[in-house]
């Protein structure tokens, strides 16, 4: 037996990345029950507790401290944790399957389009509702077009992209270490008033740990068709977006379909004002298709390269 592990440890990495994609498609954790869940409503508790938000600073503060009394504990225990494991291997897959998340972004997908063709405003407001920190309640079909593709889009770029990325980088641990902080700047929001600016220190975090791999994710989604209209659309309207990782992979996408994506929000009742970003065309379902289509394939891309170069790592190439 012990044989056999080693034998799968040689090419470690890269069955380990195998193995995690394939479990978590065909044995996918229910939403409910999943960790991550449990996860967000910790990260709620503490900041009901320590969020008391009298001043600026001394919210902003309280948001740095909540931050990492969540994350450097849990980085810690996983860390201690590894040396005791039967299988390190089998350690880390099981990280890296808590970790990603392909088929919920795939499923949410399916469900809108079909409740985008039945017009069925009320049905895509109840789906969007647990993805977006926005209101829904009053989304038109064109905000449900808008809102349905940013959620789809940033749900396959960080948590199936940024996942996979960070697990070459730093193993099972640096996977679900990213994962678990994209939930903390989801829940701790700044565009809900009572986490700003409690939320900033979340958000700037994973800004920081977003910049390579969604870059690298827009270039491959760049690729193709109208290759030089959309890079030169992105360097004209990325800077107009707060987190320069989701600007790129949105901006990329609304020029490689001419679809109008983005714009303003509503949070708690107030209007957001936001960039308008890509094209002039209202996503509707058969353009929220091609998005997940487009995402799909290039996440079959990126995989493949990760794959070979993983090899080629731990062969010593």
């Amino acid at each position: 037996m012990e044989e056999v592990f080693q034998s799968f440890y040689a090419n470690g990495a890269l069955l380990i990345m195998w193995g995690a994609l394939l479990f978590h498609l065909i044995l996918p954790i229910p939403r409910s029950s999943h960790p991550i869940t449990l996860w967000r409503k910790l990260a709620e508790n503490l900041a009901n507790k320590v969020n008391n938000n009298h001043s600026y600073s001394q919210s902003l503060t309280s948001g740095s401290l909540a931050l990492g009394l969540m994350l450097l504990p849990c980085l810690i225990l996983l860390i201690a944790v590894e040396p005791f494991v039967w299988q390190v291997p089998l350690y880390e897959l099981v990280l890296l399957i808590i970790a990603l998340d392909w088929r919920n972004s795939e499923a949410l997908t399916k469900q809108l389009v079909t409740s985008m063709l039945r017009e069925d405003k009320a049905q895509c407001r109840q789906l969007l509702r647990p993805y977006l920190n926005r209101d829904t309640d009053s989304l038109s079909i064109i905000g449900i077009g808008k809102a349905s593709s940013e959620a789809v889009i940033m749900g396959y770029s960080r948590n199936v992209i940024g996942v996979l990325f960070w697990y070459a980088l730093a193993g099972g641990i640096g996977a679900l270490m990213y994962r678990l902080a994209t939930e903390l700047a989801r829940v701790w929001s700044p565009s809900r008033r009572q986490y700003l600016p409690f939320g900033k220190p979340a958000v700037q975090l994973v800004a920081a740990l977003d910049i390579i791999p969604l870059r690298l994710f827009a270039i491959l989604l760049a690729v193709g068709k109208n290759v030089s209209n959309v890079l030169s659309g992105v360097q004209q309207q990325a800077k107009s977006w707060p987190l320069p990782g989701p600007a790129w992979v949105l901006c990329t996408i609304g020029h490689k379909l001419q679809l109008s994506l983005c714009g303003p929000a509503i949070y708690q009742g107030i209007r957001a004002e936001r960039a308008k970003i890509g094209g002039r065309i209202a996503p509707s379902a058969i353009h929220l298709s091609q998005i997940h289509t487009l995402l799909v394939w290039r996440v079959f891309v990126w995989i493949a390269i990760q794959s070979l170069l993983l090899g080629m790592i731990y062969q010593g190439l």
